[in-house]
């Protein structure tokens, strides 16, 4: 197990010593709970009520018509639009439904006609997250791109992501403002694979979703103010989407290689906490309990406060670092790790101009 810096001995102590039967132990506890029980009402409330927080911004959006206020309703699509993924990132994992076909059906109208995000192609990408979480190789949520995610990526890198990992921590909150396009971008590239299923529908409800979309903003807006009203919502929506993600492994320790603890260690070794209240459970949509949601992915999140407990207790059992943290420290941890990364290209540039 490597990472831009070195990695805990107690770290490399825990991955090897592993055994999934600690993970089966784990999963006991936890049922014998009823943490893995299904939470119909909770999410009949939840759906309803980003439902028709996210009809409502429509609907102001239209009663405000051609004014700069509508900016402030662009703000609040954008919060609205992220709850709405949060809702498709639990209904994917079948939190909600049992049955596959509803699952597909709610996933596919939430996201890529709801929000323009492709269904198909996250859950792809996210599956394989969830199996191999912080893998350099195997999971592409740290694969090499315009970030770099360890010194030995940067070392690798050319053109602009090496120009970026240079002072890529300084950047990563403005970058993060593109990322809304950037996923609507990632879906509509995905059409092209094969191994998206129904991709005539998913490639039907998105480009459906992209011209409603701008169809309304500029029957309803003028021309700059619906430009305006796109920038906001599009960039504000990419950088809670950011500030979601980022806390749970950025800076965690990163597999390489054939490197690969048994299932329960690289889940908690991967992953972060972060504290706090009902507010954070409510603006990370419960992943700030990004450990345990790797560890019992179709858990419901309403139950992931709950199996915190068992889980920190276990972990402390069998001698597992189980790391959890403020939202701030979170960020810091993660910054720091991105300055690291870029450490080595720094230091080259200053061997350079010294030459």
């Amino acid at each position: 197990m490597t990472t831009s810096a070195s990695v805990p001995e107690s770290v490399r102590r825990s991955s090897r010593r592993g055994t999934d039967g600690d993970y089966a132990s784990l999963l006991r506890r936890v049922t014998d709970a009823g943490l893995m029980n299904r939470r119909p009402l909770y999410y009949a409330v939840r759906l309803s009520l980003v439902g028709i927080a996210f009809a409502a911004g429509w609907v102001a959006f239209v009663l405000l018509g051609d004014s700069w206020w509508t900016l402030l309703v662009a703000a609040f699509m954008a919060v609205t639009s992220a709850q709405v993924a949060l809702v498709m990132h639990d209904v994917a994992h079948r939190q909600v439904f049992r049955l596959r076909r509803p699952t597909e059906v709610v996933g596919r109208i939430v996201g890529n006609a709801g929000i323009g995000l492709g269904y198909g192609w996250w859950q792809d990408k996210h599956t394989r997250h969830h199996a191999n979480p912080n893998h350099e190789e195997l999971d592409p949520d740290v694969a090499p791109d315009i970030l770099v995610w360890s010194q030995r990526q940067a070392r690798a890198s050319r053109g602009l992501p090496r120009l970026i990992a240079r002072a890529q921590a300084f950047l990563f909150f403005p970058l993060l403002l593109l990322e809304g396009l950037n996923l609507h971008v990632a879906g509509v590239r995905a059409l092209k694979n094969r191994s998206v299923k129904h991709r005539g529908l998913e490639g039907a409800l998105l480009f459906g979703h992209f011209i409603a979309y701008l169809a309304a903003l500029f029957a309803v807006l003028s021309a700059d103010n619906a430009i305006a009203f796109l920038a906001v919502h599009q960039a504000l929506f990419g950088l809670y989407m950011g500030c979601i993600f980022a806390p749970n492994h950025k800076g965690m320790p990163t597999l390489t290689g054939d490197d690969r603890p048994d299932f329960l260690r690289r889940q908690v070794l991967t992953s972060r906490n972060v504290r706090g209240g009902v507010l954070t459970d409510l603006a990370l949509g419960g992943l700030n309990y990004q450990i345990e949601h790797h560890l019992f992915p179709s858990m419901p999140s309403p139950n992931l406060r709950h199996a915190q407990v068992i889980v920190r207790d276990y972990c402390s059992e069998i001698s597992v670092p189980y790391h959890e943290t403020g939202l701030i420290s979170s960020y810091r941890e993660a910054l720091k790790h991105l300055h690291s990364v870029g450490a080595p290209l720094r230091i080259t540039d200053r061997q350079q101009n010294a030459g």
